[in-house]
């Protein structure tokens, strides 16, 4: 029976807004190289700030 992965073996990112890591989670298995905000408030507050490296075609898990 295979073991679940523990939590130390997952990947990390660092969140493009506040620098926090983020831990990978299910729900972006399928977009985990595209997501770079830890959070929708992050998300918001980088594009209210007018700070978004690529432009309008940035994209993350939460712009689905």
């Amino acid at each position: 029976m295979p073991r679940a992965p523990r939590k130390s073996d997952l990947p990390v990112k660092t969140c493009a807004t506040c620098g926090r890591p983020m831990v990978w989670r299910r729900k972006w298995a399928r977009v985990w190289d595209e997501v770079r905000h830890c959070s929708e408030r992050c998300r918001r507050s980088r594009k209210a700030a007018g700070v978004d490296e690529n432009g309008p075609a940035g994209r993350d898990a939460f712009d689905r």
